[in-house]
């Protein structure tokens, strides 16, 4: 049996719902990103709670990309497929390339299971034209029963452990210390060390079933580590290193953490991590409606503390008016929103980027507040920091846009060193002002002081009604409505951001393709693929929104195409068709629910150069 050394490859586990998909390929992802590979995973999985066994509609899928080096994208297709069941074949197939190597559960192939997945014979391989040479064909169920038969487990609970047995095979396809995935499972289960040694058992089967049938694959795969920055790699998702990055910007800022939420798909993740971390100054609170949840973050931020809500797209239409009080009264706010698709409940367990323009204009009045998006599930940790520095020194609410794709996907995270990290610094109210301070005095920048209750002789009320620039007393005065308006506007507007960055061939390239948020790495793919193909081509990807970089327009109307590529109908191109004069781009838009595939990018994109 021979080695092949890879640079990349994509592994794409599916199954039921509850044939714990989503553990082994977190697993095997955690244990690449653990040696120094990087990665890119996409869980795929339905919104029912618990869909019928070996129906269609209730497959879950989880894919991930492995390579030497830098990863961008989960890929267009797999590799390898592992097949829990006949339903798992039969929607998940389209999903392999050509050639790949597909294992299956041969147990879950009988008569049943094939008329629940819709196949017409009994030849399932046949009828499917896959190459019966390319096919694992194990009987994975009985095995795992045997391995397990004198472990005490009752047949259910032994049946969950099916996942661990095609974990343990992938991992002796690609040469994986299963020590690693060992460790994982101590870790895991620590408090119940008797499922751990169980499933380390059935790893182990599953490993040993992949060397003793080795003839009928004729290789084992290895991808070497080409990290450039040594250091500390963790697997990371974009929900936790969204948490982290709160955490960090608190520490920072010496500010205690609160979290004011409503559980939501799929932003829920977040409120369950910061949850663990009371030990960290961290307070959060799960509300009886996402009102509530905005409403008492609100509360948090007057009091002094750092202060965040999170929700997906639903919960903002519902947060909106006490957004809009935080943009009057001028508190510092981090409003989280993990995009996924809609409208109404629309798909709650699928991504999008279609709150773009609620989260910039769907509040009533003049409501300006900035609005960032986090490009990858690792610069969910960075966005998350930067989003607090500057609501924390601006006074405003912040929203940071993720989406289900980034949230739930993960990559391979370099420890930070917090040190290296800005600065936060809150524009407190000097003591020389004492005596001589009204809520709405400002600091150069155009940011009114803050005052947290408990200070002496800075005594204030703020609140949802207009107010007086120089008094801070209600004012229903037009001329005063109009300053406040501008002074608001204005503040927003100073807000120092990053240029926007070109990548690719920045000087001479005959295409720009503009994105935002999670769409970076399909993007980046693209243009990667045609720049290889001989192509100029060049990449800008805006992850601050609002306000705009200052050299938007410069990077825009340099380049003689443009296209705007996003998961939604237009909203972005809108959007700087609205700040750019005689900016009018083409663009490549999709709602699918589904990340964008890279091949249709480029084919798309070949069209205009």
């Amino acid at each position: 049996m021979e080695i092949k050394e890879l640079d990349s490859v994509v592994v794409r586990f599916s199954g039921d719902s509850g044939d714990g998909m989503q553990l082994a390929g977190n697993i095997f992802s955690t244990v690449s990103a653990t040696i120094g590979n990087g990665i890119s995973t996409f869980p795929d999985f339905p919104a029912d709670i618990r869909a019928p066994q070996g129906s269609l509609t209730g497959v879950s899928g989880f894919q991930v990309h492995i390579g030497a080096g830098t990863v961008y994208t989960p890929g267009d297709k797999c590799d390898v497929l592992v097949a829990m069941n006949a339903a798992a074949l039969k929607t998940q197939y389209k999903y392999a390339k050509t050639g790949a190597t597909i294992i299956i559960d041969t147990d879950s192939f009988g008569p049943k299971d094939l008329q629940k997945a819709d196949f017409k014979t009994e030849d399932y391989l046949g009828e499917m034209n896959i190459d019966p040479d390319r096919v694992i064909q194990c009987p994975l169920t009985k095995m795992v029963k045997d391995c397990l038969a004198d472990s005490g487990m009752d047949n259910k609970a032994i049946m969950k452990c099916r996942n661990m047995f095609a974990l343990g095979l992938v991992c002796w396809l690609f040469n994986r210390d299963i020590n690693l995935v060992n460790n994982f499972l101590r870790d895991k289960f620590a408090k119940k060390p008797a499922i751990a040694e169980n499933n380390i058992k059935v790893v182990q089967a599953g490993f040993d079933y992949g060397h003793n049938v080795h003839a009928s694959v004729p290789n084992t795969y290895r991808i070497e580590s080409k990290t450039k920055v040594p250091g500390r790699y963790m697997d990371i998702t974009g929900n936790k290193a969204t948490a982290y990055g709160l955490i960090a910007a608190a520490e920072k800022a010496g500010l205690k953490l609160y979290l004011g939420s409503y559980p939501i798909t799929p932003a829920t993740d977040v409120l369950h991590e910061l949850s663990k971390h009371k030990s960290l100054g961290v307070t959060t609170v799960q509300c009886e409606d996402e009102i509530a949840g905005c409403a008492s973050s609100l509360g948090a931020s007057f009091a002094g503390a750092l202060a965040v809500t999170s929700t997906s797209g639903p919960g903002i239409c519902l947060k909106s008016e006490a957004m809009n009080l935080a943009v009057i009264m001028e508190l510092p706010l981090v409003v989280l929103d993990v995009q996924r698709g809609g409208p109404a409940t629309g798909l709650p367990t699928k991504s999008e980027q279609t709150d773009l323009l609620q989260v910039l204009f769907g509040r009533n009045g003049e409501s300006p507040l900035p609005v960032m998006a986090a490009c990858s599930p690792v610069d969910c940790f960075d966005a998350a920091y930067q989003a607090c520095k500057i609501a924390l020194e601006y006074m405003t609410p912040v929203v940071l846009l993720t989406d289900a794709f980034v949230a739930n996907g993960s990559g391979a995270f370099k420890l930070p060193n917090l040190e290296e990290y800005p600065a936060i610094n809150p524009p407190y109210v000097p003591e020389e002002m004492k005596g001589k301070w009204a809520p709405y005095n400002r600091n150069e920048n155009g940011v009114r002081y803050w005052a947290v209750p408990g200070r002496e002789g800075f005594t204030h009320i703020l609140g949802g009604l207009e107010k007086d620039n120089e008094t801070g007393a209600i004012s229903t005065n037009p001329e005063n409505h109009d300053l406040m308006t501008r002074l608001r506007q204005q503040k927003i507007d100073n807000i120092k951001v990053p240029d926007l960055v070109v990548e690719g061939d920045k000087d001479d390239a005959d295409l720009l393709i503009v994105g935002f948020g999670g769409t970076y790495g399909h993007l980046h793919a693209a243009m990667d693929e045609m720049r290889a193909a001989g192509k100029k081509v060049a990449l800008a990807h805006f992850k601050y929104i609002n306000p705009l970089p200052k050299n938007t327009s410069e990077v825009l109307k340099k380049y003689p195409k443009v296209v705007v590529a996003e998961q939604n109908m237009g909203q972005l191109a809108g959007f700087l068709r609205m700040k750019v004069d005689n900016f009018v781009p083409a663009q490549f838009n999709q709602v699918k629910g589904q990340p964008f595939v890279v091949a249709e990018l480029v084919e798309a994109f070949n069209e205009y150069c």
